[in-house]
């Protein structure tokens, strides 16, 4: 089959990667753009994108490359290319109830947008070798959590992030439905990754330069899909203790929800169900989101990355399926249409309804901002 070439993610870039899609102005332009080059492909993925914003995941000084297909690195936080998130997520297949996998958790990016995706009866768990960088997931975590209008909109699986190296998990831990590696594996440890999963479930990792889904179909079957071309830094070995053993990581429990728990849940469930409604006999067609702000499209022409690689160099000349080398005189012409249309410069911002209609239910205080999870917000 053929394979699209993208540049991959990997801790030992020392230059920026990915360029497979133009910029973005903002987080949805970017979205816009992944679309458009169909690294998106599902609404459910699309969705998830659209709620998290990627420069969120930024340390304040380098958020101006948020929006470009370019992975980041600052010490031991990393982001991956918007592109190889894309086809990860697509890859993954994700729906409601599963339980995933994040080896390699990183900032939480990733396993932020998944657990829109999986649920509050999801399982949504992650290893991370530095645990600076878990520090870091956390705080981003809790800022997504006490401030995002995202968190409302969606039911959330909250990821939990564990210290550790990934090929040292405890051999009673549980099997997942889904499984993603954030660094190459090398073929030896392919039976590793693959024993994680359930029958059924997907695992999707770079193996041998390619990004790869494996479905386990049976106990001992397995179907495997080439997607796309990608350069990694290889998963880093377990280091022996002076004891000469190993450190097993052990993952967190498969805990059952309290029953406050599930009352908050299936509390805020109702009043979004009866928000629906009632904007469904307002408006006749339930609820319309915010109408984002559309800026007029200026095609880039085709970027060259070249990546250095420890001391190799991987070069990599990408062609953007939107490259159109018609823009000139476009930035002026876009000046004008803004100049003509000023109020679609400052949409109205969206608006919090679950929030409204908790805050103002005829209950104690304590109640509403716990069904609220105490949120800023």
């Amino acid at each position: 089959m053929a394979i699209r070439p993208c540049a991959g993610c990997c801790p030992s870039v020392i230059s920026k990667m990915g360029g497979a899609v133009s910029a973005g102005e903002d987080n949805d332009e970017l979205i816009d753009n992944l679309k458009e080059a169909q690294y998106i492909r599902t609404e459910l993925v699309e969705q998830a994108f659209r709620a998290i914003d990627r420069a969120d995941y930024y340390l304040e000084e380098f958020k101006e490359n948020a929006y470009k297909d370019l992975a980041w690195k600052h010490g031991n936080i990393h982001l991956s290319a918007p592109c190889i998130y894309s086809e990860v997520m697509e890859a993954l297949d994700l729906q409601p109830g599963l339980s995933f996998l994040n080896l390699g958790s990183g900032t939480g990016y990733l396993s932020s947008m998944v657990g829109l995706i999986l649920g509050p009866f999801g399982v949504n768990h992650g290893v991370e070798l530095h645990p600076d960088v878990i520090e870091y997931a956390k705080q981003k975590l809790d800022f997504f959590i006490r401030t995002s209008d995202s968190f409302d909109k969606f039911d959330f699986c909250e990821p939990s992030f564990v210290p550790g190296n990934c090929l040292e998990l405890s051999p009673d831990c549980s099997q997942y439905d889904r499984v993603y590696c954030g660094a190459g594996v090398q073929k030896e440890h392919e039976d590793y990754m693959k024993s994680l999963l359930k029958v059924g479930g997907i695992l999707v990792m770079p193996l041998e330069e390619k990004l790869t889904k494996i479905t386990r179909t049976g106990p001992s079957a397995w179907e495997t899909k080439k997607i796309l071309a990608v350069s990694f830094a290889p998963l880093v070995q377990p280091r022996r203790s002076e004891s000469g053993k190993s450190r097993l990581v052990q993952l967190p429990p498969l805990a059952v929800r309290s029953l406050q728990d599930l009352a908050r849940i299936a509390i805020r469930g109702a009043i979004k169900k009866v928000i629906h409604q009632e904007a469904v006999s307002r408006n006749g067609d339930g609820l319309k989101a915010t109408p984002r702000f559309k800026r007029r499209r200026v095609r880039r022409r085709r970027m060259e990355t070249i990546v250095f690689l420890d001391k190799e160099v991987f070069a990599s000349r990408i062609s953007n399926p939107s490259e159109d080398n018609s823009c000139e005189g476009l930035g002026e012409e876009q000046r004008e249409e803004e100049e003509q249309n000023p109020a679609e410069m400052k949409p109205e911002p969206p608006v919090n309804f679950l929030r409204e209609k908790v805050l103002s239910l005829p209950l104690p205080d304590p109640l509403k901002y716990y069904l609220l999870y105490y949120r800023d917000k």
